[in-house]
């Protein structure tokens, strides 16, 4: 399973990426940022996930049986799942001004029109 998901991660960044470069509307662009951002939480999740380990919960400091999950990579997945949502919001609004000053969502389009 841990090639499979690294597979993902790299197939899911190659996406986004070549999205990004190829891109001719702002709109799927921001989309294409979104879809290379998942990589890295796709890749946080498998970097955190032990085989047959447990919740991160020790009620009884004797009795521990087994591996448990590394609750700071949950916690940096949570974070990266929060700031990606803001940051789409973010560029979300400003597609949205930008359609509202220059009337097009074509980047070529926006650069004639500032030049």
């Amino acid at each position: 399973m841990s090639v499979l998901a690294y597979g993902v991660v790299a197939w899911l960044l190659i996406i986004g990426l070549y999205g990004i470069v190829t891109s001719r509307n702002l709109i799927h662009l921001v989309v294409c940022i979104s879809v290379a951002q998942s990589a890295t939480d796709i890749l946080l999740l498998e970097i955190g996930y032990r085989t047959g380990g447990r919740a991160p919960v020790v009620l009884d400091l004797g009795h521990h049986a087994g591996p448990s999950v590394d609750p700071v990579v949950q916690a940096l997945a949570l974070t990266d799942v929060v700031i990606g949502a803001a940051v789409t919001a973010l560029l979300l609004a400003l597609v949205v001004q930008i359609h509202k000053r220059v009337g097009s969502l074509d980047p070529a389009d926006i650069r004639a029109e500032h030049d």
